[in-house]
């Protein structure tokens, strides 16, 4: 029986929640392979990713991530690498062909008004800017009469203030798992911009993330 690992970041000063959720999501996608066996690990929670190798010491390991870089490229192999295993990495979910689509039905489905994109961002590596930026514009000839506007937590231009630019908008958050950014950080910083529009849940707690996961892990 073929075995999958979804890996997520996870919280690391709360990680028993996203734990949960990821370990729901993994049932989920379960459900749709009755062939597989399907389980989870955050990286954020002392010993889950080891605890899931040994349970599933071949299988190969879906990121659940939302961009190609230096979590899939070096992170995740080294911390697999310190536990002993070459698992496979396949492409992760930001970067599933699928997921323009369930991003332009989850705006359409909003409501009309403009669109921020949000984002993690980061000081140093690009992929998570580059991702959003290409999801933008991937999205935009479907989603005629909108403004996409991409809006990051960790560099400009920030959240907080493409939402004061744009107070009316629809906010989706471009993350795979519900944790502290989607919990805490994008909510603090809409309401310090006096962000009076409509804030989305994550594009990863879609219920059809399930199944998109599920479609790339029969393709495996």
């Amino acid at each position: 029986m073929p075995g999958f690992i979804l890996v997520a970041h996870g919280f690391p000063s709360n990680p028993d929640p996203a734990e949960a959720a990821l370990a729901a999501l993994a049932a989920r996608v379960g459900a749709f392979l009755p062939e597989a066996r399907v389980i989870s690990a955050t990286l954020a929670k002392p010993g889950s990713l080891a605890q899931a190798l040994e349970t599933l010491p071949r299988a190969r390991i879906y990121p659940f991530f939302m961009a190609e870089g230096w979590f899939t490229a070096r992170q995740l192999p080294r911390r697999l690498a310190d536990l002993g295993s070459r698992a496979e990495i396949l492409s992760p979910f930001g970067a599933d062909p699928a997921l323009p689509a369930l991003v332009i039905k989850t705006v359409a489905e909003a409501g009309p008004g403009d669109l921020i994109l949000c984002a993690h961002g980061s000081q140093v590596a690009r992929s998570s800017r580059m991702a959003a930026m290409a999801m933008a514009e991937r999205i935009g000839a479907s989603l005629p009469g909108r403004r996409i506007v991409t809006a990051f937590l960790e560099e400009d231009p920030h959240l907080r203030d493409i939402a004061a630019q744009h107070p009316r908008a629809i906010c989706l958050p471009f993350f795979a798992l519900r944790a502290g950014h989607v919990a805490q950080d994008i909510p603090e910083a809409l309401a310090q911009a006096g962000f009076h529009g409509r804030l989305l849940p994550a594009i990863g707690e879609r219920p059809e993330a399930a199944d998109l996961i599920a479609a790339a892990l029969r393709r495996a």
